[in-house]
């Protein structure tokens, strides 16, 4: 059940290649002031040989986690180190993404199979850094699925002091599924969450895959730590408006779409002048509006008319005058 004071975990947006850029994640703290925000996996060899500043992200964004991908206890250590010192607020390790990619640079959800490892990784960041190191994982992999298998994982990592695990709620296949298929064929098992809580009780363990909606959600805090969401936040960002109101502080108002939205403007027009695209800022916005009359005009004017050379938020500005 949930501890009595709030955990910081509690309400989530999990990390999602390509989709939790910098951007999206500025216009989803317009709509929460509290929810968690993930960025998107991160390599180690990214961070440390790329030219391009993966660590970058605006102070604005904040409360914001890295999430790491990688193997090398010592590496991970020296990322999480730089990551802690640009401000980020939490250091997550990825032991959940399915892919050919990852599997090559051996780290993701085929770790499952090598706890001891993750936990020396888990140890060898936590000794370096005053932040939280989280593990994000699956309930299995492949046939390895059963519950002792997970529970022997987690004990192992629990062992080099991991103590808080976001549990992706179905197990991954390495093999024979692309990693979209391994977000909607393997079942969801929510019940083995919720006992790895029950059998775990001083650890923080928070629950993610396939949760939509505010029902869900309240119905998962009553038997863990926390809630994460992906899709649903990028697909309908407007969820994100009554979190604050509804899982942190009853006395904080929802925040409606366009009120997000028109918040961005000083933001979109500060990276404009930057020389940053229209269209990377506003493809995070398109499903602002699901359900709403003119939600359609409104998507597609922004879609053909964000990427045009010069576009600025006057483009914006024209594809809000389709809602109704």
């Amino acid at each position: 059940m949930m501890t009595q004071q709030i955990y910081r975990g509690r309400f989530s947006v999990a990390p999602m290649l390509d989709w939790t850029t910098r951007h999206c994640r500025y216009f989803h703290r317009q709509f929460t002031q509290h929810a968690l925000l993930y960025t998107e996996m991160v390599t180690t060899g990214a961070i440390m040989h790329a030219n391009y500043d993966h660590l970058h992200f605006s102070q604005a964004e904040q409360p914001v986690a890295l999430q790491l991908g990688g193997s090398n206890p010592n590496v991970l250590a020296h990322c999480a180190k730089l990551a802690e010192a640009r401000g980020y607020q939490e250091i997550n390790l990825n032991v959940g993404c399915p892919s050919d990619r990852v599997q090559n640079g051996a780290f993701g959800a085929c770790l499952m199979g090598k706890a001891n490892l993750v936990g020396e990784c888990v140890a060898a960041m936590k000794a370096t850094v005053a932040i939280p190191v989280t593990v994000k994982t699956r309930i299995g992999i492949d046939e390895f699925d059963s519950y002792s298998f997970l529970t022997d994982f987690i004990e192992k990592v629990a062992q080099h002091g991991g103590n808080e695990f976001i549990i992706h709620a179905r197990k991954a296949w390495l093999s024979g599924l692309s990693p979209k298929e391994n977000r909607d064929i393997p079942p969801l098992d929510y019940e083995r969450v919720y006992q790895l809580k029950r059998d775990f009780p001083t650890l923080m363990i928070s629950i993610n895959g396939g949760i939509k909606n505010f029902e869900e959600i309240q119905t998962h805090l009553q038997y863990v730590d926390g809630v994460m969401i992906g899709r649903e936040a990028y697909q309908n960002p407007a969820i994100l408006g009554y979190v604050d109101k509804l899982l942190f502080d009853k006395n904080l108002p929802i925040v409606t779409p366009l009120e997000a939205i028109r918040k961005m403007f000083p933001y979109i027009e500060a990276e404009l002048s930057q020389g940053v695209k229209l269209n990377h800022m506003t493809n995070s916005l398109l499903g602002a509006f699901q359900n709403c009359k003119g939600a359609k005009q409104y998507r597609r004017y922004l879609s053909e008319n964000a990427y045009k050379i010069g576009a600025g938020v006057e483009v914006l500005e024209q594809a809000l005058n389709f809602v109704r």
